[in-house]
């Protein structure tokens, strides 16, 4: 069954279409890749699913409610979370503080409350406290609860920023370039990661350039080059699809499409 369906999407910046036209669909509990060279339009996409920037056209639906003319803050409550290609912690927060940011978001308790600190706000502060807890250790870093954000290593900031995303208790978890910065060995846990991410039920949908990782982990792909969609399919199979490997490596490009992930 259909999660998120995205149809015939349009963004356009002034004189720069940014999207053009853009089909994309997820079922329910799919981990789906979205690649293509830089500057072919995948952030943007993510931009326009949760409602950071609206598009011209086209149509955006998750469990078959549109998301358009939707505010971020109101696409989170419906069931979609996000992380960044540049990492966007609070620095100078814990680990721990920042996923409780996350976890705020399904909390119930208005700001006049926060501040009177009525006996429902000391609750969910105490289980926001227990639950940020539960989702460090669910991405590994449990014992780094309590670390300053800043002075963790890149990777840890990544897996920080995921767990603060899990917070929102997300249908649908959009990650734009996890494995960014990492070596060999946390692109390897990554994967384990998002694999078990899936197992309890949440639909994954990726931006990421190493492709070792996107045949790792992705049942199907979506390849997206200067704003329009030129393939879609198994990973195996995009791959070898001449139009990917020219719109990495250029017209009249030969090989295979392991060299386009290069």
């Amino acid at each position: 069954m259909a999660l998120l369906e995205v149809s015939k999407l349009r963004m356009q910046f002034g004189g720069l279409l940014a999207l053009d036209d853009v089909d994309l669909t997820i079922d329910e509990r799919q981990i789906k890749g979205l690649i293509g060279p830089n500057g072919a339009g995948k952030t943007t996409f993510f931009n326009c699913v949760t409602g950071v920037y609206q598009p011209t056209s086209g149509s955006v639906t998750l469990d078959g409610k549109s998301l358009l003319r939707r505010k971020p803050h109101q696409v989170t409550k419906l069931g979609i979370a996000r992380t960044f290609q540049n990492i966007r912690l609070f620095a100078n927060m814990t680990a721990l503080e920042n996923v409780m940011v996350g976890l705020d978001a399904r909390n119930r308790t208005s700001v006049p409350g926060a501040i009177a600190r009525p006996p429902r706000a000391r609750r969910e502060e105490r289980e926001a406290v227990v639950n940020g807890h539960d989702l460090l250790k669910r991405v590994g870093i449990g014992h780094l609860a309590d670390n300053v954000s800043k002075n963790l290593s890149y990777g840890d900031q990544r897996r920080v920023e995921i767990a603060r995303a899990l917070g929102t208790r997300p249908k649908l978890l959009l990650l734009d370039e996890p494995a960014a910065g990492m070596n060999p060995s946390e692109k390897a846990s990554l994967m384990v990661l998002i694999r078990s991410i899936r197992e309890e039920g949440i639909t994954i949908l990726l931006i990421e350039h190493d492709m070792k990782v996107v045949m790792g982990i992705c049942e199907d792909v979506v390849v997206l080059d200067f704003g329009r969609r030129i393939a879609g399919g198994p990973p195996e199979v995009v791959q070898r699809d001449p139009q990917v490997i020219e719109a990495y490596l250029g017209a009249g490009a030969a090989g295979t499409a392991d060299a386009a992930g290069a």
